[in-house]
């Protein structure tokens, strides 16, 4: 493993495996295959538990990072992952034209890298679904986005993460008046303050 593949990852890592067991439980809840990755920086840990991961990222540090396939690999192998992960790597902005097959994969991921659902919802087949926070907006965006509805939410606790859907209905409630639309969400760059926060929401796409 190259030196820098190895001090990117600590940095990644600095709450350690903390996105390893969010993954677990997002892979147990979910039972998704194939996942789309927009924005994963050097964030390998969904190849600890996925079957096949593309990742895409336009950070020269991620192309670095994920063209050293021997470290990544091996970092894969110490969480308890596949000895030939099924890894892609696209070097691109996710607003560009990908070339992706449409609706192809089970679970696409939205951490912190903002409206990923307004242009990679394509790519997500229906019944998939969509692992998105709450900052950037972008779970904002995608409540108000009839191609999708609310399955659950993902509560993180003492370092450890659940998956939860009972009364879902109690979430998403902004904590004051408020009309959210697809230009206020651009306008602010930010997500909505609602009466529940946990970690992430999914949201199945329906149509």
């Amino acid at each position: 493993m190259e030196p820098k593949t190895t001090s990117l990852w600590a940095q990644q890592d600095q709450h350690q495996g903390d996105r390893w067991r969010l993954f677990r439980a997002v892979a147990a809840a979910t039972g998704a295959d194939t996942v789309f990755y927009p924005g994963c920086y050097v964030d390998i840990a969904p190849s600890f538990v996925f079957g096949s991961v593309t990742y895409l990222d336009s950070d020269r540090r991620a192309t670095g990072f994920f063209n050293d396939r021997a470290g990544i690999a091996e970092i894969i192998i110490q969480h308890d992952g596949p000895a030939a992960p099924d890894i892609t790597f696209i070097a691109a902005d996710y607003t560009d034209t990908l070339g992706l097959p449409d609706e192809h994969f089970d679970l696409l991921i939205s951490l912190y890298a903002g409206f990923i659902s307004e242009h990679c919802t394509r790519y997500l087949r229906i019944g998939g679904t969509l692992l998105v926070t709450p900052s950037h907006g972008d779970a904002a965006l995608a409540s108000i986005d009839s191609r999708y509805k609310l399955s659950g939410v993902v509560i993180s606790r003492n370092g450890n993460y659940r998956v939860g859907s009972n009364h879902l209905d109690t979430y998403l409630i902004s904590k004051k008046e408020q009309h959210v639309t697809v230009e206020s969400l651009h306008q602010t760059g930010r997500g909505v303050a609602y009466t529940k926060s946990p970690f992430a929401y999914f949201f199945t796409r329906v149509a």
